[in-house]
Formats: structure tokens, C-alpha cells, sequence
């Protein structure tokens, strides 16, 4: 998918981060990496997937839900924005819902699984747009955001725990 990269008037500061982690060649780079990288998480043990590199930090199953659901609620922004929606959209706190799930209670196998599903779901969702709707701006957690930066901050939030997965918890791939 041929997308350039936004512009820094297109999301706030805090997502800087996320969208320098998209590699230069764009999102045909990073999306297929990072399906990679998730086939080769499916196979850890579920005893590998509840650790924690501190204590209080979440285990690599609490990081793969976290990474599902807040690309879904990134997918759901571009959803709305993407299509002419200007109704401003809150924003949400991560820690009270990898509370509410509960993910180490599931196999980290399904969690990967459930991530892919959102994200063949949200690269389902960048193929029904139109060139002008990746222009379309709009308002999320209090800031201006354009379509394209949400497809950005998409790609780079999984790619930014994936390096902490690598980073903190030792996983190699």
C-alpha cells in the first residue's frame, strides 16, 4: 500500500513516536514485517508468554491484547474520520482495559490470532478508501488527526511494542 507519510500538523506530539517507527519505504515495508514477527510470537509457550520484565509491567500476552485493542480503536478513529465523520472522539485509558481482559488467562496463540483478525480487519478498511479520504481530518483525544497519520500511528504502535518485546523481554526473531 503506496501512502506517504503525514505531515507533523496532521497528529499531535504524543504520536511522533509511533509515526517515525514506520520504515522509509512506508507501510508496504512495515505491515508485512510485522505479520512476520507475530507468527513467530504464536509459538511461545504460554509459561514464555506470561513474562514480565519487571514487576507491574504487563507479560507479553498483556502487550499482544493491548496491541489488538488499541489498533482496533485506532482503526475505528480512521473509520470515522475517513468517511467525513467530525465528531470529536475521546480518547481512552490502556491500563484499565488490559485490566478488564484479563489476557493472561488465554493462550498467547489465540491472542496472536486475534490480532491478526484485527489487523486483516484494518488493512480491509485502508482498502476501501479513496485518495481524498486519506486527507480528511478530524479530532481524537482533543487533537487533530488526519486519516493518514491514523493509518501511520497504526503501523508504528505495533511496531513500537514489538521493539519493546524485543528490547525488554528478550524476544529475538
Amino acid at each position: 500500500m503506496q501512502l506517504s507519510p503525514p505531515t507533523s500538523d496532521e497528529y499531535a506530539p504524543f504520536y511522533a513516536t509511533y509515526v517515525s517507527q514506520v520504515s522509509p519505504d512506508g507501510l508496504t515495508s512495515t505491515l508485512p514485517q510485522q505479520h512476520t514477527v507475530l507468527q513467530y510470537l504464536k509459538h511461545l509457550s504460554d509459561d514464555q508468554a506470561q513474562f514480565r520484565y519487571a514487576p507491574g509491567k504487563w507479560s507479553v500476552k498483556e502487550v499482544i491484547g493491548h496491541m489488538a485493542d488499541t489498533e482496533r480503536i485506532f482503526a475505528y478513529r480512521l473509520l470515522r474520520i475517513g468517511r467525513g465523520d467530525q465528531t470529536p472522539l475521546p480518547g481512552f485509558d490502556q491500563n484499565p482495559y488490559v485490566e478488564a481482559a484479563q489476557f493472561d488467562r488465554r493462550s498467547i496463540a489465540d491472542l496472536v490470532e486475534e490480532f491478526m483478525e484485527v489487523r486483516t480487519a484494518t488493512l480491509r478498511l485502508f482498502h476501501t478508501l479513496q485518495p481524498a479520504d486519506w486527507e480528511r481530518r478530524g479530532t481524537a483525544s482533543q487533537a487533530p488527526v488526519s486519516a493518514r497519520a491514523l493509518a501511520y500511528i497504526i503501523a508504528g504502535h505495533a511496531q513500537h511494542h514489538l521493539g519493546i518485546l524485543r528490547e525488554r523481554y528478550a524476544l529475538t526473531w
